[in-house]
C-alpha cells in the first residue's frame, strides 16, 4: 500500500510539472476569443521554454553570482512548493503538521531571489520594478497567511494535504461562508502573484506600469526558461488552492479524482482569461487598495472561526 501511494505522489507531482504551461495556452485562447483572434497555439510556452533552453545566457559585467543564482534558486523553491501542494483533495509528495508555514516560505524566498537578482543589474529600472513588487507583497503574503490560518481553524490541522482533504460537502453546509471568502481572498491574491490583470499584465510594454516583466529584462537563454516555467508552476499551485475548495471531495478513485481535477484547472483557466479580458488594469495607487481587499476578506474568514 505505501509503494502504491508513493506512485501516485510521484504521478501527481509529475503531472503538476508536465500541465502547469498548458494553462498559459487556455489563457491565451480565451483572449484571443474574447478579441475575435485566433490566438497563439496552446502549447506556446512549452515552444518558449524549450527554445530559450538551448540558448546561452549573456551576462552583464557588472552583475555577481546573486544575479546567475536567481533564477535557479527560484525554480528549486517553487519545485520545493509542489511537493507540499495536495493534488485533487489527495495527499501531497510530502506532508507534515505546520507545512503551510514552509510553503509561504517558500514563496517568500522566489520573491526575495528576484528582487535581489533585479537589484544586482543595478539598474534603476529594475529596481523601480523590484520595490513595486516587494510593496504590493506587503499586502499579498499576510492575506494568503491568514487565509491559510482561517482553513486551518476549520479543519483543525495545519498540513496543506490534511486541510484540502478535509474541505468535503459535509464541511461546506457549516463553514461555507468561510469558505467562499477564502476563495476570494486567494483569487486576489493569486492574480497579483501571478502578475495577471487588474494587478499587471503579462504582456505589457509600458515602462511605467510593469512590475514583474522588468524583473526579468536582463535575464535571457536558459536563466528565462528557468523564470518562465516557475512561472508556470506558480500558477498552477496557486490555482490549486484556489479549485481545491471546491473540487475537495475524493469518492470516485484517484484516476477518476485526477482527471476531473485537470479538467476543473482548465475551467479554473479559462476563468482567468476571461476576467483579463473584461477587466482593465488598475493604476498603480489602486493596486494596493485591491489587495487590501484581500486582506480583508481573509481577515473576516479567520473571524468567522473563532464563533
Amino acid at each position: 500500500m505505501e509503494t502504491i501511494d508513493m506512485i501516485r505522489s510521484i504521478l501527481q507531482s509529475t503531472l503538476i510539472l508536465a500541465v502547469s504551461p498548458f494553462l498559459f495556452g487556455i489563457i491565451n485562447r480565451t483572449k484571443a476569443f474574447f478579441a475575435g483572434r485566433k490566438g497563439s497555439p496552446l502549447l506556446q510556452l512549452y515552444y518558449d521554454i524549450y527554445k530559450l533552453s538551448r540558448k546561452s545566457a549573456v551576462y552583464s559585467r557588472t552583475i555577481t553570482r546573486v544575479f546567475i543564482a536567481g533564477p535557479i534558486v527560484g525554480l528549486g523553491a517553487i519545485l520545493s512548493a509542489t511537493m507540499l501542494v495536495p493534488f485533487a483533495g489527495r495527499a501531497s509528495f510530502i506532508s507534515f503538521e505546520g507545512d503551510i508555514i514552509l510553503f509561504i516560505y517558500l514563496f517568500g524566498l522566489t520573491r526575495f531571489v528576484a528582487v535581489l537578482a533585479a537589484l544586482d543589474t543595478g539598474s534603476s529600472f529594475e529596481g523601480m520594478g523590484a520595490s513595486r513588487e516587494v510593496q504590493f507583497a506587503v499586502f499579498a503574503e499576510p492575506a494568503l497567511f491568514l487565509s491559510m490560518a482561517a482553513l486551518a481553524r476549520v479543519t483543525g490541522v495545519t498540513s496543506l494535504s490534511a486541510i484540502y482533504s478535509n474541505l468535503n460537502a459535509i464541511s461546506w453546509t457549516t463553514w461555507s461562508p468561510v469558505f467562499l471568502l477564502v476563495a476570494g481572498a486567494i483569487f486576489i491574491i493569486f492574480l497579483a502573484e501571478n502578475s495577471r490583470i487588474p494587478v499587471d499584465d503579462p504582456n505589457t510594454h509600458l515602462e511605467l506600469t510593469m512590475i514583474h516583466e522588468v524583473m526579468v529584462l536582463d535575464h535571457g537563454g536558459v536563466d528565462l526558461a528557468f523564470i518562465l516555467y516557475g512561472s508556470a508552476v506558480k500558477f498552477w499551485i496557486l490555482g490549486t488552492l484556489v479549485a481545491g475548495i471546491f473540487f475537495g471531495a475524493h469518492s470516485r478513485g484517484w484516476m477518476v479524482d485526477y482527471s476531473l481535477f485537470i479538467i476543473g484547472m482548465v475551467l479554473f483557466a479559462f476563468i482567468v482569461g476571461a476576467v483579463e479580458s473584461v477587466l482593465a488594469r488598475l493604476r498603480l495607487l489602486k493596486v494596493p487598495h485591491f489587495l487590501i481587499v484581500a486582506l480583508a476578506l481573509s481577515v473576516l474568514a479567520l473571524a468567522f472561526t473563532m464563533r
